[in-house]
């Protein structure tokens, strides 16, 4: 199910789907061999104080960030993926700095951009834009579609002049697939999935190198969700962009990440190629999720492993102690309580790739067992 080239009309509902299927992802992680990252993050850590009393006495912490590393390569997607309150949301605000980390470093092209005030972080507002989840409630309900769109290029004069701003905003329009000529309709005219269309023409208005996806597909329909995927793999080769794709819809991950990590209370639990998360992982909290990820083949239905947790996420605020994971783990092991595992190259039968846990190659389990026989679903 592709886009088509102009995608559905403004005020007309998009055509609904019978499945969510999806065109080719970007190439695999192969093509950043050698290369530069375009963002490297380094144990970026976001604690929020914890208060009490009349004076607000500082109690504790909240670690919604608790020590996160990645890079991040031109023109590759690295999807996150985790239970809600697990941190991913908090981490794409540090990306984009719309919050600064409590500790760590964040760089961008070999620039450190945790401390930029003024001219300078105007400078990387540019190259860094995110696309948030709610297409409902991100677009100013009294403004027009075009003057939404055209917002950036006021804090950014120079990027369009302004003469030229009206046929700027109808081109990137086109380019998202609405009608350039419902430039001056308001949001509430469009559907959910134009809504969001909207959104992502604002996210790539200032021709931006890196662009943070937050859930961009999870307040929409199941029908239109692929639509809005194929137009990001689209406009990913088209301007060659790098996306941080946030999502907790496993299925959606896989078709456009070219590497995912799998986050736990603030940490990476797993980290590695698409293929190597979802056919060879080595750490217990993938393996139940994947357990939960949809496949088309009945058989592998049947013969493959459905792993369900127990007991609820731990509060971020009071973590537990070793492996975090250690408490819902159906394979613990004494030392899980008191060693903290590091997110490092581990044995997956062929050729290893991050996990934080101890007992990884013991756990690494064939696809079938976990995926379903290697379906894509």
């Amino acid at each position: 199910m592709s886009v088509s080239e102009h995608g559905p009309q403004a005020g007309v509902a998009e055509t609904p789907q019978p499945a969510m299927t999806l065109t080719g992802a970007p190439s695999r992680a192969a093509r950043h061999q050698g290369v530069e990252p375009i963002l490297s993050v380094r144990d970026v850590t976001r604690y929020y104080p914890l208060t009490s009393g009349v004076i607000r006495h500082t109690v504790g912490h909240v670690k919604a960030v608790d020590g996160v590393s990645f890079d991040l390569f031109p023109g590759e997607t690295l999807g996150i993926v985790g239970e809600s309150g697990c941190g991913k949301s908090t981490l794409g605000r540090l990306l984009v700095s719309l919050e600064a980390p409590t500790t760590g470093s964040i760089r961008f092209q070999g620039q450190e951009i945790t401390n930029l005030k003024g001219s300078a972080m105007r400078k990387l507002r540019r190259d860094i834009q995110i696309v948030f989840q709610d297409p409902y409630t991100s677009l100013d309900p009294r403004k027009t579609v075009g003057d939404i769109i055209a917002e950036p290029f006021k804090i950014h004069p120079e990027v369009v002049p302004a003469g030229r701003r009206r046929d700027r905003v109808k081109e990137l329009l086109d380019l998202v697939g609405l009608n350039p000529e419902h430039i001056n309709r308001y949001p509430h005219e469009f559907s959910g999935g134009q809504r969001q269309r909207i959104g992502i023409a604002r996210g790539i208005a200032l021709n931006p190198k890196v662009l943070v996806c937050d859930e961009p597909v999870s307040a929409l329909d199941v029908s239109v969700q692929a639509q809005v995927v194929n137009l990001l793999v689209k406009l990913q080769h088209e301007l060659d962009l790098a996306y941080v794709f946030i999502a907790h819809d496993l299925s959606v991950v896989r078709h456009i990440s070219d590497r995912v990590g799998v986050m736990y209370l603030g940490r990476f639990m797993e980290m590695g190629d698409e293929e190597q998360i979802y056919d060879r992982s080595t750490h217990p909290y993938t393996q139940a999720l994947m357990s939960a990820v949809p496949v088309p083949d009945p058989q592998a239905r049947e013969t493959r492993e459905l792993i369900v947790l127990q007991g609820d996420v731990p509060s971020p605020a009071n973590p537990p102690s070793g492996c975090r994971f250690h408490t819902r783990c159906w394979r613990a092991q004494p030392e899980c309580a008191t060693t903290d595992p590091e997110l490092i190259r581990r044995d997956d039968g062929a050729g290893g790739h991050d996990s934080a846990c101890i007992f990884a190659e013991l756990f690494s389990q064939a696809a079938e067992e976990i995926t379903g026989a290697d379906q894509h679903g």
